[in-house]
């Protein structure tokens, strides 16, 4: 066996180069922050950023250390924006990860490549490569995930394993090891991503001295490490969730604290088991393993130069033969190092694949419209495999310059051959070339200027049934984070089959309507009396005892006042349920609304048409049958709209000018798009109403927004 090179007490050429590694940190992060989000995004991003201003709990696991970590760092004043606050968090501990791997990346080098400054260009160029991915500088510029706090603790994990391995026996060794188990727990109430660097910590215990794991002292340092690393999940967890924060989902209380330690609370297990999102056991494929590993190899053809079209998979190939290259090469330097490599991306590569058992990719296999399929693309959760593919690319161009080197034998001077070799530390920039224009999340509000849209379609203390995610989330950032329209009630649908969801809405009290964070459009309104009781007026254990599902005669229906529910459905689900309740118990107090994202929801499992008028966005419950009249129309597509409404909604409130931004490739998230569409069908609904009205100018205009809306979500294909 080769017995790697010692560092501890080593020469100036073999210290750990950190002053470089800050340098690779501080590169990494203004090319971040040049290109990071000013406010939230759509899927996670909202309940991230709300989750973190309020101390809350964002969805299953939790994630108790990224909201800490992400609420402290929100209070630095380094943006008027909280929203830039956090991305700017995610931006930091992403280009943290990049500076470790940096360190990382130089230590395997050193087998590889003896001259210094050719061993550092190398790793640098490498780590810039992992960096700009289009998956990695995607999420490290707005913070839709936890996964950047991932991506900084494998990081982290990998330089204090190989710390761990050069250093000479003792105690001052089994001290990292005791550190490596904190850092491990600790990143897990994170997210279990990162511990994902366990088998390359394996890798090293076993090849460098695993007696250390029979001594007691060592033994038991990392039994108490963990424990204390991981309590954040058992103590923080069901105490924040029993004050009853504005996020707080699953809910995870307990009676008491030695419950949730000794794993008796059930909606505590729940969370950090993430039993709600009901996935089979690893038997069951979700999609055929071969299909599942395909969708990792389309979104590893994304990473080198997204914005290339055809180009991209020349590029893929360049840095996939590299990266290979440069793992055989560790290999070949350093068998412990390289085993602990394979292992390191096996592990976040087809590893991860099997365990996720993802269904078939949303944009996968475009031609076999029937697959089952996910409802958004997944790459996010591999953003650790293409980050320390970049260690491995260092590797492969440290080779490569050293093959360049030895080619020329004694050609010109020693100093001569490596300039000679340097030019191909250019391949380190096509990342950052070919994938900055659909990786940068620059001048994007749609996301924010959407939630403002939608809440103020809404007149005060109204109730709003959303649908999911895209349309929920970022209602949720706008109230909690920028204080616009919290007086509105939102009721989500797909979160209304949910227990705890139901508990919150018959929780709730009903903030305040404040003109001041309204928009002009309210601000002289007729302001009715604040509702005092909860938008869902039923007792907790009515809430709790609300079936999953219930049978319902075919063609039935309910009689609520004056409006008659009829039944789309045999079975009605917990969320028909609370919807019918919602409609019941605010019959004169407050107005009910369904949002456009809603589709045909309220039509056609309760029947509703006839009593639905639109305003832009959103269609108010009438106490009546609609009848048309001056300033209702019956219109094509959008059914009974309010017209004088919907005009000043279109032209005064909404951000138009946002949703038909020109982006260079159209619209980048099709699974998304969903919600830009959403101005396309309203715009377009409301200009035949207005052509119909003798108001062209009016519909022209309307018009042009659906007909360049269409155009950003039919751009040039990423796919």
């Amino acid at each position: 066996m080769n017995r790697p090179e010692r560092t501890e007490g080593a020469t100036p050429e073999q210290r750990p180069p950190y002053r470089w590694a800050l340098a690779t940190f501080v590169v990494v992060l203004v090319i971040y922050v040049l290109t990071v989000a000013p406010t939230t995004a759509f899927w996670d991003t909202s309940e991230y950023i709300a989750a973190a201003k309020v101390l809350g709990i964002p969805h299953p696991p939790g994630n108790p250390l990224f909201v800490i970590l992400a609420h402290s760092f929100g209070l630095l004043p380094l943006a008027e924006s909280y929203a830039m606050r956090i991305n700017l968090f995610a931006a930091v501990t992403s280009a943290g990860a990049a500076g470790f791997w940096f360190l990382v990346a130089e230590r395997w080098l050193r087998g590889i490549v003896q001259v210094r400054w050719a061993r550092y260009a190398a790793a640098f160029g490498g780590v810039l490569v992992g960096a700009t991915s289009w998956t990695v500088w995607n999420q490290s510029t707005v913070n839709e995930k936890v996964y950047t706090v991932s991506l900084l603790s494998i990081a982290l994990v990998m330089w204090l394993v190989v710390r761990w391995g050069d250093d000479d026996p003792g105690q001052h060794r089994d001290r990292w090891l005791v550190l490596i188990a904190y850092v491990l727990a600790l990143s897990s109430t994170n997210h279990l991503m990162g511990l994902l660097a366990v088998p390359a910590l394996v890798v090293y215990v076993l090849w460098t001295d695993w007696r250390v794991l029979t001594r007691p002292t060592v033994l038991v340092g990392i039994l108490v490490a963990a424990l204390i690393g991981v309590s954040l999940n058992y103590l923080w967890l069901p105490m924040r969730a029993a004050q009853y924060p504005p996020i707080n989902e699953g809910e995870p209380v307990c009676r008491s604290l030695f419950q949730a330690i000794t794993l008796q609370c059930h909606p505590l297990n729940d969370v950090l088991n993430r039993v709600q999102y009901g996935k089979p056991p690893l038997t069951e494929r979700q999609a055929s393993f071969w299909g599942q590993l395909s969708n990792f190899w389309q979104y590893f053809t994304w990473q080198f130069a997204r914005d290339w079209g055809r180009l991209s998979g020349v590029a893929t190939a360049v840095f996939a033969v590299l990266g290979l290259s440069g793992l055989a090469a560790l290999w070949k330097s350093d068998r412990r190092a390289g085993l602990a490599g394979i292992a390191l991306l096996g592990t976040l590569s087809v590893g991860l694949v099997f365990y996720m058992n993802f269904k078939y990719g949303f944009s996968q296999y475009p031609d076999q419209a029937n697959l089952p399929r996910e409802v958004r693309e997944r790459d996010y959760f591999f953003v650790g495999s293409f980050a320390v593919f970049g260690a491995f690319i260092a590797c492969g161009l440290g080779g490569l310059m050293q093959g360049i080197v030895d080619g020329l034998r004694d050609r010109g001077s020693r100093r001569t051959r490596w300039l000679a070799a340097t030019p191909v530390l250019a391949l380190a920039l096509v990342p950052l070339l070919g994938n900055h224009a659909t990786a940068s999340r620059a001048h994007e509000t749609m996301a924010r200027d959407f939630a403002y849209d939608m809440l103020n379609s809404v007149e005060p203390y109204g109730v709003l049934i959303t649908a999911g995610d895209n349309d929920t989330f970022p209602l949720w950032y706008a109230q909690e984070v920028e204080g616009i329209r919290p007086d509105v009630t939102l009721a989500n649908l797909s979160l209304m089959n949910t227990d705890w969801h139901l508990r919150q809405l018959a929780r709730r009290q009903t903030p305040a309507f404040d003109p001041a964070h309204a928009d002009s459009v309210w601000r002289n309104f007729p302001v009715p009396a604040r509702p005092t009781t909860p938008a869902l007026d039923l007792s907790m254990p009515e809430v709790d005892s609300l079936p999953e599902a219930m049978q319902v005669p075919a063609n039935g229906g309910v009689s609520i006042d004056s409006i008659q529910v009829r039944f789309g459905q045999d079975v009605l689900l917990r969320q028909d349920l609370a919807t019918i309740f919602l409609v019941r118990d605010n019959q004169g107090k407050r107005p009910v609304y369904f949002s456009w994202s809603d589709g045909g929801y309220p039509d056609q499992t309760l029947g509703l048409s006839p009593y639905l008028v639109s305003q832009g966005f959103v269609r108010k419950l009438m106490p009546r049958v609609v009848q048309p009249k001056d300033s209702i129309v019956l219109s094509q597509g959008l059914g009974y709209l309010d017209l004088p409404r919907t005009d000043r909604l279109l032209w005064d409130v909404y951000h138009w000018r946002a949703a038909t931004r020109n982006r260079p490739y159209g619209w980048v998230d099709p699974p998304s798009g969903s919600i830009l569409q959403l101005y396309s069908v309203v715009y377009g609904g409301a200009a035949r109403s207005m052509e119909a009205a003798g108001d062209k100018a009016r519909a022209a205009l309307a018009d042009s927004v659906a007909r360049e809306v269409n155009q950003e979500l039919g751009g040039r294909s990423l796919f």
